[in-house]
């Protein structure tokens, strides 16, 4: 039991790291979190937009045959 006081000690000191480490995990873009809304509707409807016209072109493909 020698190393009890060690392990003690190096334990307080990893958690430490890891709760300093979890407070950025969000990448800070600089937005506001209505910002970041827009951002990301934006982006999912360029998404969606982007999957009819695949699924359009399939479609058309297919009337050719």
């Amino acid at each position: 039991m020698a190393r009890g006081n060690q392990r003690e000690l190096a334990r307080k000191k990893n958690m430490k790291k890891q709760q300093d480490a979890k407070k950025g995990k969000r990448s800070d873009d600089g937005l506001t979190p209505q910002q970041r809304r827009e951002r990301d509707a934006q982006r999912l409807q360029e998404k969606a937009a982007k999957k009819a016209a695949m699924k359009a072109e399939q479609e058309k493909g297919q009337k050719k045959k």
